[in-house]
């Protein structure tokens, strides 16, 4: 079970690193653009033995990554600025009018 647990372990370290969060800087026009993502990774393992000989024994193990993008930097000589792909404002607008969208259907009904 170690075993597994330590491929497993191996395997995301090489995966998760700074170059996976800020992605290669680009540059151009006197500008550097480096994207910047979240990296969430998670593993686990199993073990088992059954109380019958028959059942036999178990061992599993299994883990990932994911990568969300989240914007990008822009370095330019003066200054450095963050552009998120996601505005929240626009976000948080489009749950509220989904909540009071809800709230008149379910008042029609």
């Amino acid at each position: 079970m170690a075993e597994i647990l330590n491929s497993i372990i191996e395997r995301i370290s090489n995966t998760a690193s700074v170059k996976s969060v800020f992605g290669e800087p680009i540059t151009a026009q006197g500008r550097t653009i480096i994207p910047v993502a979240r990296i969430i990774c998670g593993f686990g393992g199993g073990s088992g033995q059954a109380h019958h000989v028959e059942r036999g024994e178990g061992e599993g193990g299994g883990g990932g990554l994911i990568a969300i993008p989240l914007g990008v930097y822009e370095v330019k000589e003066a200054e450095t600025r963050f552009f998120p792909l996601h505005d929240k404002r626009k976000l948080l607008f489009a749950v509220y009018l989904g909540f009071c969208l809800g709230l008149v259907m379910r008042r029609r009904h």
